[in-house]
């Protein structure tokens, strides 16, 4: 009982951290495509990810993305927070199970190389879809922004966000998992 109430705070306190980061750094990148922003929003998701696994990463994807998309990332409203979950999420699923399979650092990296990649691509589908939308441009227009934006952008932030996300796991981990004895010893 206690550890899922220490799973569910560490959790939301990786939300809330998350909220943070899109709030205080958020910047675009590329010029000829100023609405996509870089920002660190996922290093706290891919780290709880990491630490309880894709379905829950998932989760912290889910209700981060519906808070920042409804507070500090209003203005990309609903478009904005289904593009979160489908980066984000695409990002998770995939490095959190390749990472629960394969428990070590090299796993870890290859986690994250195939969730940059699984982001990558999956972010050129939905913004063929939902970029139209969003800017009220014809899929003419977004399609020259492929190659010199989109694909570089997605690439560059998946990267960053897993490698300080690789960084930090192992200092941070600590703080969001009690030590095994701990858990044992805990009478209820």
């Amino acid at each position: 009982m206690k550890k899922n109430a220490k799973q569910l705070t560490s959790m939301a306190v990786l939300i809330a951290l998350s909220i943070v980061l899109v709030y205080l750094i958020h910047f675009p990148i590329f010029p000829m495509a100023p609405f996509l922003e870089y920002d660190p929003a996922d290093i706290p998701i891919l780290i709880g990810t990491f630490v309880y696994g894709p379905v829950a990463g998932l989760v912290i994807t889910i209700i981060a993305a519906i808070i920042q998309g409804t507070t500090v990332s209003a203005g990309s409203g609903w478009i904005g927070i289904l593009m979160h979950v489908f980066a984000t999420g695409s990002f998770v699923l995939v490095a959190g199970t390749i990472y629960k399979k394969q428990h070590t650092k090299k796993g870890a990296i290859i986690a994250l190389i195939a969730g940059s990649i699984t982001m990558t691509v999956t972010m050129v589908l939905w913004n063929l879809v939902f970029t139209p939308l969003f800017l009220g441009m014809p899929l003419e227009a977004v399609l020259p922004l492929l190659v010199p934006a989109i694909i570089p952008f997605n690439l560059l932030k998946a990267s960053v966000n897993g490698a300080v996300s690789y960084l930090l796991y192992k200092r941070i981990k600590s703080f969001l998992v009690a030590p095994h004895q701990e858990l044992s010893t805990i009478k209820e």
